[in-house]
């Protein structure tokens, strides 16, 4: 029988579709808030700002994060900045503007509804953030300072220097350390959610495992969240933090939560290249910096291949020889394309040989024009502590003069190139953020739902607090209106003992393994499978290849598997393990739907599926839908595709054009 997936999109015209639904959602007494506990895993900004709201509600929290403070969160790490439709600049822009800009930017595979929502709340989030104190750039007059982002032709980011994440997040941690006062929320750091327990269909706690002592600890409530990011990190080589896993969503996966376009993974153009097969992670540039920054590679071919071989620098390439592509090829958005476009036109040009550094895998990212127009001031301004960190990396300082060549300044240009990033397939969830297990939420990037085959710059920022402060605080009391009857559970029922034996007889059979591969060998060997059968390009018969290639690694890590130490205590290469078994299925499943999705969309790039430009090639006659992975209860069979039809009212779906 096929399952039907209900995604619960209220009735009525999208711009009144949010409003109706709050007017006649069920509510929860503040009485009989203090009677439900709600586990909210993760403490970025989907989680703490959840964690945070839900114990302001009066709600009883329990909150978990891996690190040893929630202000360690990955979130901290985003850099250029938040959209809203704010119009402060009064260029044109609206909540329907926003709302367009997403869906297009994401290609027309987002749920409208769900975008919709997002671009009507963003205005509350600055209002909000600017009430907890978050210090965001301001323009002299004293109103708040916009920025241009990728796929947008108005100036709607508002930033805080190159640190926006950090600054967002400490806003948040703010509110949640609140409630830890006074004692609405209980957090719970260094624990890892390993498993999700389910009792009569229902997700009614955790297994979580503290990464201190070792022990594995069981928690119950009437409701979980999941907060717990992307899975970028299978790529072993991203801008993730290195602790940035997907064990939690898998774990509900396996449970029986839907795991929906999982193919869509981004692609951020402005990284710091990989320079050596020692590295363990990657550096991001912001996007901000295409704002003042041109990309651009030589026109010669003689020219790039002497700043390959280091006879050159950029320096020494006049303006005249200079091929500024994405200006030359999207003259209405130039520098400002959407990242997955300006991540294939960066891989376009290196792969006819333009690339600039030793690996012919770079491009040039060019401040001289913005600095002569601007004064190098007002770059270090906006940029500085960006400049900063390339610097202090790479030992070039981006605005350093290095050249005057006919009355012209050069400055020392960076060099990029794309880089795994964001996800934006995920555990699905209807429109109120719950997922096919009943009273199990997904929020922030570790759900599907806003930002269809490409995230635009500076939404994730957006979606995470979007539905931690306004979204889901509504959507979760309609599910828990009828559970105040039902008492609070113990763990010692025998769905929690049964999931904890399972979670314990895994970590033994990792112990009892006992080869010769560490997980970081281990782990690399399935990044580079994944990059290069499933990454930037992929074909029909790259992705068989690498499906191949998973299995053999997924072999090689049962039989090959070594983990020093013990599994009582602190033992960081145990978690790993567990984390890398969780990564190999979730390769696994990129792989799958990308060999399903006969089309080029957003993220998803399939090399058979392009126009003659090398532009994407969608196929909305055949592919106009989420796909949705079920799990069939082993990691070695395959799993089994639903269908969630997209529905568009408000949006002619259109072919993107970024030239005119």
């Amino acid at each position: 029988m096929t399952k039907v997936l209900d995604s619960k999109i209220p009735e009525g015209p999208i711009a009144e579709k949010w409003t109706n639904y709050k007017a006649h959602q069920k509510l929860v007494n503040p009485a009989n808030k203090r009677r439900l506990d709600i586990i909210v895993v993760g403490t970025g900004l989907a989680g703490a700002s959840a964690a945070a709201s839900l114990g302001e509600m009066g709600f009883r929290v329990l909150n978990f994060c891996i690190q040893d403070s929630p202000r360690r969160a990955h979130s901290i790490a985003a850099q250029g900045g938040i959209n809203a439709a704010k119009n402060y600049q009064n260029d044109g822009d609206s909540v329907y503007r926003l709302f367009y800009d997403t869906v297009k930017g994401g290609d027309y595979r987002a749920r409208e509804a769900n975008v919709y929502r997002l671009a009507e709340v963003s205005n509350n989030i600055i209002d909000q953030c600017v009430a907890q104190g978050v210090p965001f750039a301001r323009e002299y007059g004293g109103t708040l300072a916009n920025r241009s982002f990728g796929g947008a032709q108005v100036s709607r980011t508002f930033y805080a220097k190159g640190q926006t994440g950090q600054q967002l997040l400490l806003g948040a941690y703010s509110a949640l350390s609140r409630q830890v006062g006074v004692g609405t929320v209980k957090l719970y750091t260094r624990y890892e959610m390993l498993d999700v327990v389910l009792v009569e269909g229902r997700a009614r706690g955790i297994i979580a495992k503290n990464l201190v002592t070792g022990k594995l600890e069981r928690f119950a409530a009437h409701a979980v969240v999941i907060a717990t990011g992307g899975y970028g990190n299978t790529y072993f080589l991203s801008t993730n933090a290195m602790a940035c896993n997907v064990t939690a969503a898998m774990s509900c996966y396996r449970k029986g939560a839907m795991f929906a376009n999982p193919a869509y993974v981004q692609i951020h153009p402005t990284c710091i290249p990989v320079h050596g097969d020692k590295q363990s992670k990657l550096t991001l540039m912001s996007e901000s910096l295409r704002n003042d920054g041109r990309i651009w590679v030589p026109k010669k071919l003689e020219d790039a291949k002497a700043l390959q071989a280091g006879t050159k620098k950029g320096s020494d390439i006049p303006e005249e020889d200079r091929d500024y592509y994405l200006e030359r090829r999207y003259p209405a958005f130039g520098n400002l394309v959407p990242r997955d476009v300006a991540s294939r036109a960066a891989k376009e040009r290196c792969d006819h040989g333009f690339g600039v550094n030793n690996t012919g895998l770079a491009v040039f990212l060019d401040f001289s024009e913005s600095i002569e127009r601007l004064g190098l001031d007002v770059v270090l301004q906006r940029y500085g502590n960006l400049f900063d960190m390339y610097e202090e990396i790479t030992d070039v300082n981006p605005g350093e003069l290095a050249k005057e060549i006919n009355g012209r300044k050069y400055y020392n240009p960076m060099m990029i190139y794309p880089a795994i990033h964001y996800t934006m397939g995920g555990i699905w969830v209807d429109y109120e953020l719950q997922t096919t297990i009943k009273g199990l939420f997904a929020i922030g990037e570790c759900n599907f739902s806003d930002h269809g085959a490409n995230r635009l710059g500076a939404s994730a920022l957006m979606q995470g607090l979007a539905d931690g402060y306004f979204v889901l605080p509504y959507t979760i009391q309609n599910y828990l209106s009828d559970q105040i009857t039902v008492p609070r559970f113990s763990t010692d029922l025998p769905e929690f003992a049964e999931a904890e034996k399972a979670v314990q007889a895994k970590i033994d059979h990792l112990m009892n393994i006992k080869g010769k591969k560490s997980v970081d060998s281990i782990h690399k060997e399935l990044g580079r499978v994944m990059w290069e059968y499933v990454g930037m390009g992929r074909t029909a018969e790259g992705l068989k290849t690498g499906l191949a290639r998973l299995k053999e690694i997924r072999k090689e890590f049962e039989t090959e598997l070594f983990i020093p130490g013990a599994k009582e205590g602190m033992n960081i290469e145990l978690d790993k393990a567990f984390r890398l078994d969780d990564f190999i299925t979730m390769g696994q499943l990129i792989a799958y739907d990308a060999l399903n999705r006969e089309e080029s969309c957003g993220g998803h790039f399939r090399e058979e599926h392009q126009t003659e430009e090398g532009e994407a090639k969608r196929d909305d006659e055949n592919f106009f839908y989420v796909a949705c992975w079920e799990y069939q209860g082993s990691d070695d069979k395959a799993p089994v595709l639903y269908k969630e039809p997209l529905v568009y009212e408000a949006i002619k779906v259109q072919t993107r054009n970024y030239k005119s």
